[in-house]
């Protein structure tokens, strides 16, 4: 059978609901006749993508072209098998299990995408860049991503590839009107509305044991195909998530990563969640939901607690799970790169409650407190401003000084209230400020 004949067949199982009846129907239509055969072969199309998301066009034609049942239809039946009936309308949203329930918009074609976006169809492409010619692009203004490379307290580099304005704006809707409304894992707290570090380390405070492990290059790890697969979950026709996908994923330039080493390069030589867009953290947690769900389970039969900010796994619990512990931690990074991650096991920590217990800057040892040299350095900081003005005390030359210390103290606020509105009483006594811009 020519390409055109398979491509048909294929586009009219994948038109509409996902049921043998409807499938049946459909190709009958398609062909023009009531094969006996064309029963069963829907029945074994439904078989093999059941599971999951509607198929992509490619993977239908594959199974056409393997099904043995067709291909004994082809043989048997030659030139009477024709297209009768060629599918003029375009796919259909076709929302996959829950998905369905999330009240998300309707966009059934490229055009539709434009529109939706406000944008020229040719606009849309050159942003979604599904080519990586702007990888390709030696000027910077024709790329689409600022880079800031940052080093790490503990070596290598963090790469944060910032969009432009109008691809951010872009991406901030596509976040507010499509990714926000995606209910993410009880056990994620990073980048999710309501949570923050205290909700993610307050499950374990005053833990006989608490383990703590640490996922490489988080980000780069989740690849387009797997941010394509998720907007066809949604229900999105290929088209759309291709530039969705496109959208929200970027290639690095060689010349870029090239420090780093060759793992690190080819994660970011491919296209990827950028770490810097405003959709990646929701497209991240959403992506990262079955590691959740496997971790969750795992921790619940060792008798423990789990919760996951971005990067960050948290383990606590009582004997049995600290009897168990290093097996423990084996099984769990066995998972993570089972669903696509890599364990940094030199930042693996298991704190026993003789040693200070540390998640994300937060001791957890007996109730969840920050620790104190950090709230004395930040005192100091402040007091010396009051003396000496805030130019004394910028020795790591940040942009906005001003900005980096309300920062600090809103953390402070959010673990200690009070600790926090004695540093901004401080804070608010200083009155030099313009000296420092």
């Amino acid at each position: 059978m020519n390409a055109a004949f398979l491509a048909a067949l294929a586009r009219s199982l994948m038109a509409g609901e996902q049921t043998v009846e409807a499938a049946r129907a459909r190709a009958m239509r398609t062909l023009g006749r009531r094969w006996r055969w064309a029963g069963p072969f829907a029945a074994r199309y439904i078989a093999a993508f059941r599971h999951g998301p509607r198929p992509r066009l490619k993977d239908v034609i594959a199974f056409i072209r393997a099904d043995e049942g067709f291909d004994l239809a082809a043989l048997t039946y030659g030139s009477k098998l024709s297209i009768a009936h060629w599918l003029a309308a375009p796919q259909r949203m076709l929302p996959y299990g829950p998905a369905a329930d999330w009240d998300l918009p309707s966009i059934h074609t490229e055009g539709d995408l434009a529109r939706w976006l406000a944008l020229h169809a040719t606009e849309l492409d050159w942003l979604a860049d599904r080519k990586n010619l702007c990888r390709k692009q030696a000027n910077p203004k024709l790329r689409h991503y600022r880079y800031v490379i940052e080093p790490k307290r503990r070596g290598g580099i963090r790469l944060i590839e910032s969009p432009k304005r109008l691809l951010k704006e872009l991406q901030r809707r596509i976040l507010a009107e499509i990714l926000d409304r995606i209910p993410p894992h009880p056990a994620a707290h990073g980048f999710v509305k309501g949570r923050s570090i205290v909700t993610f380390a307050t499950p374990h405070t005053n833990q006989p044991l608490v383990m703590r492990l640490d996922l490489e290059n988080f980000f780069p790890s989740f690849p387009a195909a797997r941010v394509q697969a998720l907007y066809r979950t949604l229900g999105y026709p290929d088209a759309v998530a291709d530039v969705l996908t496109g959208l929200c994923t970027t290639s690095t330039l060689h010349d870029i990563v090239r420090a780093q080493t060759f793992e690190d390069r080819r994660l970011y030589e491919q296209r990827h969640l950028p770490q810097g867009a405003p959709t990646s953290p929701a497209l991240a947690n959403a992506m990262a939901y079955r590691l959740d769900c496997r971790l969750s389970g795992l921790a619940r039969t060792a008798g423990a607690v789990y919760t996951r900010y971005a990067d960050d796994l948290a383990f606590s619990g009582g004997d049995e799970f600290r009897r168990n512990a290093h097996r423990f931690q084996h099984h769990a990074a066995a998972i993570a790169l089972e669903e696509g991650f890599a364990v940094n096991f030199r930042k693996t920590r298991i704190m026993r409650q003789g040693v200070r217990q540390s998640l994300a800057g937060l001791v957890v040892n007996g109730g969840l407190s920050i620790r104190r040299r950090d709230l004395e350095t930040l005192e100091a900081i402040l007091t010396n401003c009051l003396r000496h003005g805030p130019t004394s005390q910028n020795r790591a030359n940040h942009g906005d000084f001003r900005a980096h210390l309300e920062g600090r103290i809103s953390y402070v606020e959010m673990v200690h209230p009070e600790k926090g509105r004695r540093l901004r009483s401080l804070f608010d006594r200083i009155d030099s400020w313009a000296n420092t811009l």
